[in-house]
């Protein structure tokens, strides 16, 4: 095991150089001029020489690059043009939103798309089988940003039961240590604090989640078919154990290897998180930030997002590896 996710991680060396280059590449070739845009019209042509001499614009692309690449190895991403500040911070400030969203998404895809779809596995084309497929059809088909909308207007505009956006009520939060709102409230004994930020990522976590759970659904129902005629499923049933166990512990246990792959492609797209619920819901997330760095062609910014998204795919895929290993005893690295 060891020895393969060692090979795992060289061979994403070559991922990485390739992708930052590809970024770089794209947004130096995007209109505009990121001194222009970022001083105004009225800036001089001194102030833009003296700008792009400060930012490092004005050496050759593969030595901007080559500078890039060096920084990153030592953890530095560079400094943002925008905000004036290193990238590496300005990520920092943003991270705890989006993967405190995505935890929210991923707990609620999991709460009802598992029970969903080995019910429906274990009794294809009964009205349990039918609802549940209903179901997952509509969460698939259905946009998230509508669903957000109707949230909004029915959960926070007539019923008044949820806060419509943002990640806490002014006032209301006390300090913040981490970032994350549940993990400093709880810290600090703060439950206000706790029930406040639960009700305002509720909703967006719902939005973003809805997909999740129609493909993880579908993907359970398949696999429980799959499962459910094996020779070891019979035998189970031939010894009388209980149909409950047999299907939670036998039937689910072996179907696990395509949902956990499902499972780590939609954690990796929740944590680059949606620019549309974002938006919705005013959630300071890692998306809106992505747009934020290519409008205004900070090059920095938009290079070392694209950094972290790859390494935090890379890392997904890795620990989704080990627990193939983990689950199924007869994969061996």
């Amino acid at each position: 095991m060891t020895t393969y996710l060692v090979r795992r991680l060289l061979g994403t060396i070559p991922v990485l150089l390739l992708i930052t280059l590809l970024v770089f590449l794209l947004i130096q070739a995007a209109p505009g001029d990121p001194t222009l845009m970022l001083l105004g019209e009225e800036a001089t042509a001194a102030d833009i020489a003296e700008a792009k001499a400060r930012w490092g614009l004005d050496q050759p692309i593969y030595v901007q690059y080559f500078k890039f690449l060096h920084s990153a190895a030592i953890g530095d991403l560079g400094k943002s043009f925008r905000f004036g500040q290193p990238v590496i911070e300005v990520i920092e400030e943003r991270l705890p939103a989006p993967v405190e969203l995505a935890i929210f998404s991923i707990i609620i895809a999991l709460f009802f798309a598992i029970p969903l779809g080995v019910w429906a596995g274990a009794k294809p084309n009964s009205l349990v089988d039918n609802v549940s497929t209903t179901f997952g059809l509509f969460g698939i088909s259905m946009p998230s940003f509508w669903l957000g909308i109707m949230l909004i207007l029915l959960l926070a505009g007539f019923f008044h039961l949820l806060p419509s956006a943002g990640r806490s009520t002014y006032g209301v939060a006390g300090s913040r240590e981490t970032g994350f709102y549940f993990l400093d409230s709880i810290k600090q004994g703060n439950w206000t604090a706790v029930k406040d930020a639960f009700t305002h990522v509720l909703m967006p976590a719902i939005a973003l989640g809805s997909n999740m759970v129609g493909i993880l659904m579908r993907v359970t129902r398949s696999a429980v078919l799959e499962v459910m005629n094996e020779e070891y499923v019979v035998t189970a049933r031939a010894k009388g154990l209980a149909e409950q166990r047999v299907l939670w512990r036998h039937v689910l246990t072996n179907a696990l290897i395509p949902i956990i792959t499902v499972v780590g492609l939609e954690v990796g797209t929740l944590l680059s998180g949606s620019i549309i619920v974002e938006t919705v819901f005013a959630w300071p997330g890692i998306g809106s930030l992505l747009i934020t760095g290519v409008n205004s062609r900070d090059h920095p910014l938009v290079t070392g997002l694209v950094l972290v998204y790859t390494v935090a795919f890379v890392t997904i895929n890795l620990i989704i590896d080990a627990l193939y290993a983990l689950v199924d005893p007869r994969i061996r690295y």
